[in-house]
């Protein structure tokens, strides 16, 4: 069951991103411009499909937490899934507008505080696995992605607040997205798969007969 689950999450995240990857190439402008959830927003030509593929995407970490079964890895994940649900399900305004550069409305500030939070919450998670999972793989994994998140969501996070919305925070937002859908889908396919449990054909020996 848990390699089912495994597998399932690894399908679910790859489609979910897959249709909001999708959707934001297609809508009208370059998209390399603005915040990813700028997709979803209300008026825009692709938004219910982008906010669909976010929830299955969701349906996917949760799954993956359901699969992992870790004392701290299951509920991190669970409430990264809620958290990245409740940024699907309450989309920001025009141009995901956030202080302290821009007017924001209450559900621009509940969308990027369950973004931000919902990718703390993967971080530590990948932290968690890193430190106590037994399949080397999956702490490999988590090892990278940790080095690859944190410092991308820093720098994210300082480019927000300092500079606002722009070329710079755009790029960095995309390459964070990308690595953690990337952890996702290598952490479910590792899951997927059992470890083997030998490098080597076994010898076995009978004990000497007595004459």
């Amino acid at each position: 069951m848990p390699r089912l689950l495994a597998a399932a999450s690894a399908l679910a995240v790859a489609a979910g991103a897959t249709t909001m990857t999708i959707s934001l190439v297609a809508t009208p402008g370059s998209w390399l411009a603005g915040y990813v959830s700028e997709t979803g927003t209300s008026g825009m030509p692709h938004a219910i499909p982008y906010r669909c593929g976010l929830l299955l995407l969701a349906l996917g970490v949760a799954l993956l937490g359901l699969a992992l079964r870790r004392p701290l890895t299951t509920p991190g994940l669970s409430a990264a899934a809620v958290l990245a649900g409740i940024s699907g399900a309450v989309p920001c305004t025009n141009q995901c507008p956030l202080p302290p550069y821009e007017l924001t409305t209450p559900a621009d500030v509940v969308h990027a505080a369950a973004t931000i939070l919902g990718m703390l919450t993967l971080a530590a998670t990948m932290a968690s696995l890193w430190y106590a999972h037994e399949r080397p793989a999956v702490r490999r994994l988590a090892a990278l992605g940790v080095c690859l998140t944190v410092p991308l969501g820093a720098a994210l996070g300082l480019t927000m607040l300092f500079a606002g919305r722009g070329p710079l925070a755009a790029t960095l937002e995309r390459l964070l997205l990308l690595e953690a859908v990337i952890w996702l889908i290598s952490t479910a396919a590792a899951a997927a798969f059992p470890a083997s449990t030998s490098s080597g054909p076994r010898l076995i020996h009978s004990p000497p007969q007595a004459s």
